[in-house]
Formats: C-alpha cells, sequence, structure tokens
C-alpha cells in the first residue's frame, strides 16, 4: 500500500529513476478539471503500486523532458525509463494494467 506522492526536480531521480519498481507518474496542474478527477483514481491506483505526481506549473522543466504537451498525462516508469503512456482520464484498471504490463 502506498501513497499518492507529490514530486519535482529535486527528488524525481530518487522517487522514479531510481524506483526498484514500477512507477505511475502523473503528470498534471490544479486548473485541469480532468487532472482533478483523476485524484481519487490515482488514490486507489495507489492502493497497489508506486505512484506519484508532477505540477507542470511548479516543474516545468520537467514536463518538457519529457514531452508532455496535454494533461494529464500519465507514464510508467520501469528501471529509470519512460514506457507505456496515455493521456486523460483513465480507469484505475485501465492503470493498474499498464503498469503490470511495464
Amino acid at each position: 500500500m502506498y501513497n499518492v506522492i507529490p514530486v519535482g526536480l529535486a527528488n524525481f531521480t530518487a522517487e522514479v529513476m531510481k524506483s526498484p519498481e514500477p512507477v505511475l507518474v502523473d503528470f498534471w496542474a490544479a486548473h485541469c478539471a480532468p487532472c482533478r478527477n483523476l485524484k481519487p483514481i490515482l488514490n486507489e491506483v495507489a492502493q497497489q503500486a508506486k505512484v506519484v505526481t508532477v505540477d507542470i506549473t511548479e516543474e516545468e522543466e520537467l514536463a518538457k523532458h519529457f514531452g508532455v504537451e496535454s494533461i494529464p498525462t500519465l507514464v510508467v516508469f520501469k528501471n529509470g525509463k519512460a514506457g507505456n503512456r496515455l493521456v486523460g482520464l483513465q480507469s484505475a484498471s485501465k492503470l493498474l494494467e499498464m503498469i503490470r504490463a511495464a
């Protein structure tokens, strides 16, 4: 069981790139309604997998680095590499499936 962890440039490497397990990264912003609607779904996913969030308003450099053009963008990282990516509001089952496939 995990909590959704907010990350930024300062702790992205430790929490995501060096994680021994797959990590679902949610690139979001407070002004985005689908992003806000995704929060309870991310909390549900975090019961079974590691989930972190990146506020693109505060962490524009990270968003640019990973080519985030629309939000919410959800990316699974495994062994420090970005893998599958989805854009928009998703179901918990779809996100868990994506993480397991990593």
